[in-house]
C-alpha cells in the first residue's frame, strides 16, 4: 500500500454537517450570532479589567488571558467554518489545515493550563487572604501566564509534528468541521502505538493533571468556606470562585469525554456536537458566567460607563479649566 502523503498543497475537505443539510441553515446562524457574542463579550472583559483600577487584580489579569485566549480560540475556527457553511465548497488548504490545527490546539492546551492557574489564585484568596498579596505578587503572576504560555506551545508543536507526519495514503475528507486531533488521526491509514501513548501522556499532563489541581484547591477552599461566619464574605466567595467552577466545569466535561475516551466508543455525530460545544458555545459563555454571577465586573462596568456619560456631558470649558486646575 502507498503511504505517501502526497502534495502538500491538497485541500482538505471539511465535511461538516453536510450529511444533514436541513440543520446547516441553523447551524450557521447560531454560530455566527455565537462568535459576535463571543466577540463583544470577551473584548468587554478585557477593556473592563484594562480601564477600571480596582479590577487591576491577579484574578482579572487572569481573566482577561482567559478572555484572550477565547477570542483567539473562536477566530482560529469559526470563520473558516462560516465560510464553508456558506461557500460552495467545504475546502481548506493544506497550510490553513496546519494553522489551524496548530492554533486551536495550543490554545486549546493554554486554556487548560490556565484554569488550574486561577484556581490557585482562589485558594491563596479565601486560603490566604491575609497574605494574598504577597504570595500573587505581579511577578508571579507574570511567570505563571508565561508558563502555561509556553506550555500550550510546547505541547501543540509535538503533537502537531506527530500527527501531521502519519502517513494519510491520499485521504482527503475530514468528517468534522475543523482541523482537530481526533479527524486527523482517523484520516491516517496506519496505527501507530507511539502516538497513542503521546496523546494519552499529554492528555494526562494538560486534563487530569490541572483538573486534579483544580479540584484540591476546591476541597481545600470548601472547607475554609465552611468556617466563614460572615454573610457578606460567603457570597463574595461563591460569586468569583462559583464563576470559574462554572468554567472548568463547562470546559473539562466536554473536553475529557472528547478526547480521553476511545475513538470509535460513540457516533461520528455525537463528536461533531460536542466539538461545537466547547469550540463555538463555551467561548460565548465564559465572559456571561463572569459578568452575569460577579458583581465586582458589574460595577466595574456601571464605574465606566457613568464617567463616560458624565464627560460626555460636560461643557468643553468646565473639562478644560478642569484639567488646568
Amino acid at each position: 500500500m502507498d503511504t505517501n502523503n502526497g502534495s502538500s498543497t491538497t485541500d482538505f475537505i471539511l465535511l461538516g454537517f453536510s450529511d444533514r443539510p436541513q440543520l446547516e441553515p441553523i447551524i450557521s446562524g447560531a454560530v455566527f450570532i455565537f462568535y459576535i457574542v463571543t466577540l463583544v463579550g470577551n473584548t468587554a472583559i478585557i477593556l473592563v479589567s484594562y480601564l477600571d483600577t480596582q479590577l487591576h487584580t491577579p484574578m482579572y489579569f487572569f481573566l482577561s488571558h482567559l478572555s484572550f485566549l477565547d477570542l483567539c480560540y473562536a477566530t482560529s475556527i469559526i470563520p473558516q467554518m462560516l465560510v464553508n457553511l456558506w461557500g460552495p465548497t467545504r475546502s481548506i488548504t493544506y497550510g490553513g489545515c496546519v494553522l489551524q490545527f496548530f492554533f486551536s490546539l495550543d490554545l486549546g492546551a493554554t486554556e487548560c493550563l490556565l484554569l488550574a492557574v486561577m484556581a490557585y489564585d482562589r485558594y491563596a484568596a479565601v486560603c490566604q487572604p491575609l497574605h494574598y498579596r504577597v504570595i500573587m505578587h505581579p511577578q508571579l503572576c507574570q511567570n505563571m501566564v508565561l508558563t502555561v504560555w509556553l506550555g500550550g506551545l510546547c505541547c501543540s508543536l509535538i503533537v502537531c509534528s506527530l500527527t501531521l507526519k502519519l502517513p494519510r495514503c491520499g485521504h482527503r475528507e475530514l468528517d468534522t468541521f475543523y482541523c482537530e486531533m481526533p479527524a486527523l488521526l482517523k484520516m491516517a491509514c496506519v496505527y501507530s502505538k507511539v502516538m497513542e501513548v503521546i496523546i494519552f501522556a499529554l492528555g494526562v499532563v494538560l486534563l487530569l493533571a490541572p483538573l486534579s489541581l483544580i479540584l484540591i484547591s476546591y476541597a481545600v477552599i470548601t472547607q475554609a468556606v465552611m468556617r466563614i461566619k460572615s454573610a457578606g464574605r460567603w457570597s463574595k466567595v461563591l460569586n468569583t470562585c462559583g464563576s470559574h467552577l462554572t468554567v472548568v466545569t463547562l470546559l473539562y466535561v466536554t473536553v475529557i469525554y472528547m478526547y480521553m475516551r476511545p475513538q470509535n466508543s460513540s457516533s461520528q455525530h455525537e463528536g461533531k456536537f460536542l466539538s461545537l460545544f466547547y469550540t463555538v458555545i463555551t467561548p460565548t459563555l465564559n465572559p456571561l458566567i463572569y459578568t452575569l454571577r460577579n458583581k465586582d465586573v458589574k460595577s466595574a462596568v456601571k464605574r465606566i460607563l457613568s464617567v463616560k456619560k458624565w464627560s460626555a456631558g460636560t461643557p468643553g470649558w468646565l473639562s478644560s479649566s478642569m484639567i488646568v486646575r
